[in-house]
């Protein structure tokens, strides 16, 4: 059985301006469209599946100096967990907005207010991608700490509510 899917340019390239256009991962995208067709479960796990992957790229982009680009990794990182926590709380989660708000949420739920500050360093690095505006590789390092907390408290709440 052939495991890889082969898209015609045509419609990468839809995906691909879709995707950008939403400030999306092309994965993340394509995932919330099948969300409705998936078992929850499903869908938690390609989210939890997504963050690991992001995360990783975005260590090696950072090893390498591509500040742009890790930017974008740990963003979709931190969004994919969102995202499967959306699928769980059976909450809306497909747009910044919802987004923004889903981590109020758990912040208050959590009694965690660091969460909303973290999350504003996660879109601080999903600015850049677009604005290239971080050159410095030690400050940037310094936001990576704040994601890997971030991800840290974010996990920590999936597994208590995957149990």
């Amino acid at each position: 059985m052939n495991k890889t899917l082969v898209l015609s340019t045509t419609i990468s390239n839809i995906i691909i301006k879709l995707a950008r256009e939403q400030g999306k991962a092309p994965e993340i995208l394509l995932t919330e469209l099948l969300e409705t067709k998936l078992d929850p479960k499903i869908s938690v796990n390609v989210y939890l599946e997504l963050h690991k992957k992001y995360l990783d790229e975005g260590k090696k982009l950072l090893e390498k100096g591509d500040l742009t680009q890790a930017s974008e990794k740990y963003w979709s990182a931190v969004t994919a967990l969102l995202n499967a926590i959306g699928v769980i709380r059976r909450e809306p989660h497909y747009s910044h907005r919802e987004l923004s708000l889903l981590v109020e949420k758990l912040a208050i739920e959590l009694k965690r207010p660091e969460l909303s500050k973290l999350f504003a360093v996660a879109e601080r690095l999903h600015a850049n991608f677009y604005h290239n505006f971080i050159k410095s590789k030690e400050t940037f390092e310094e936001y990576v700490k704040d994601i890997i907390k971030l991800v840290k408290i974010l996990k920590e709440y999936l597994q208590q509510k995957m149990q």
